[in-house]
């Protein structure tokens, strides 16, 4: 699907039919059902974040599609640049800013009927893992932001953390199946894990394959469809490659937190669903970048950025950090799933604003480390961090 969509650039969706979205709108509906209800039942047999890493980068693909025929363009031409850049901090913000209050809200909708009171999204020890796989390549992107450029070696680092994580994840064990935690499974999980080990092991992955097979051959169409749609109704590009786009290739995940976050035990793993999809894209998706540009342009050379460029990245890597920061205590609460919230609209609606907007991330987020400091004590994601990784590598 990548190749095919470098080989036939952003350009062709416009030809593609509105009317397309009549089949691949419902396909991406029932895929990310499908590589849902696998991931919750892989739980069982890998660790809950190895199967939600898996789940996000299936979910992913279609963003991956995207930026790499983006990327591919502005090896061919440097002024296609801030289009490589526009889509990767559109990406990530969207993820932030909306995806993750939408989980909570979504959560503290079904809740209110039920506790008529504001829920709390309750993290666990092994979640801490996701965190601070979080906080590696936001780090990093510092000092990419402060150099100015994106280079292929950049690529080197990024990747580590994200194979790191993954070997992390991989070492913390399964979840125990406990009458309490498959009760709280949709109904086909729930019967897979009832099956024999040889029957359940083969239907999960069937699962994955089926869901990731519908998503490959649905992807590329449904973008186009969009594009079509967005095209016809005047949409500027810039704005399109910064939100749109990134809005539809993440809808998968989107739909797929939307299941979980409505029944409240389960909002938990919508939230780090879109945190494994945080991270895949900060580290192995920003990686891809530099590579397919130094492979398109021919020659080794890096993706340099512009005044505004250097801005959108540092609004993107603060908001990223606000998150972290307000993850470091293991629970999401009503307020701040708002800041998010609001501080993303602000700077949609208002993008003239963007460097008042930076000052705001970084005013927020120096609340956030006195507030630590203040505490005098580890944060809750250190505490469960060193728990986590304390039993499987004492």
């Amino acid at each position: 699907m990548i190749l095919k969509l470098i080989k036939t650039g952003i350009a062709t969706s416009a030809k593609a039919s509105p009317l397309s979205a009549l089949w691949t709108f419902p396909s991406i509906l029932l895929s990310a059902f499908v590589i849902a209800w696998g991931a919750e039942a892989a739980q069982f047999l890998i660790s809950q974040g190895l199967a939600l890493a898996i789940l996000a980068w299936l979910q992913t693909l279609p963003e991956f599609a995207v930026e790499a025929v983006i990327a591919w363009n502005a090896g061919k031409d440097p002024s296609q640049t801030h289009l490589a850049i526009a889509n990767f901090t559109g990406s990530l913000r969207l993820l932030v800013g909306l995806g993750w209050p939408m989980i909570y809200f979504v959560a503290a909708a079904f809740g209110w009927k039920q506790t008529r009171g504001f829920v709390k999204l309750q993290l666990e020890d092994e979640h801490s893992v996701e965190i601070f796989g979080l906080l590696l390549p936001i780090l990093y992107f510092f000092f990419i932001w402060w150099k100015g450029t994106l280079s292929l070696w950049d690529a080197f680092p990024l990747s580590f953390f994200y194979f790191a994580y993954l070997f992390v994840l991989w070492k913390i064990p399964p979840r125990e199946e406990e009458e309490e935690a498959l009760e709280d499974l949709d109904y086909i999980p729930r019967k897979i894990l009832s099956l024999s080990p040889r029957a359940r092991n083969f239907s999960i992955a069937g699962l994955f394959l089926i869901g990731g097979a519908i998503l490959f051959f649905a992807a590329h169409p449904f973008l186009e469809s969009m594009l079509a749609i967005a095209t016809s109704m005047g949409v500027p590009t810039f704005v399109f490659v910064q939100w749109v786009a990134p809005f539809l290739s993440e809808f998968p995940e989107k739909l797929s937190a939307f299941n979980w976050a409505r029944r409240i035990t389960a909002a938990p793993i919508a939230l780090m669903n879109m945190v494994s999809s945080n991270i895949n894209q900060w580290s192995i998706l920003s990686a891809m970048i530099p590579v397919l540009f130094v492979i398109s342009a021919g020659e080794i050379k890096p993706l340099v950025f512009d005044e505004f460029q250097r801005h959108e990245i540092l609004l993107t890597i603060l908001q990223s950090l606000l998150g972290f920061l307000l993850l470091l205590n293991l629970e999401l609460v009503m307020y701040e799933a708002l800041i998010l919230f609001v501080f993303w609209l602000v700077q949609f609606c208002v993008p003239s604003i963007r460097v008042e907007m930076m000052w705001v991330y970084a005013g927020w987020c120096a609340f956030e480390g006195v507030r630590l400091l203040a505490a005098r004590q580890a944060p809750a994601a250190w505490t469960g961090l060193r728990r986590t990784l304390d039993r499987r590598f004492a």
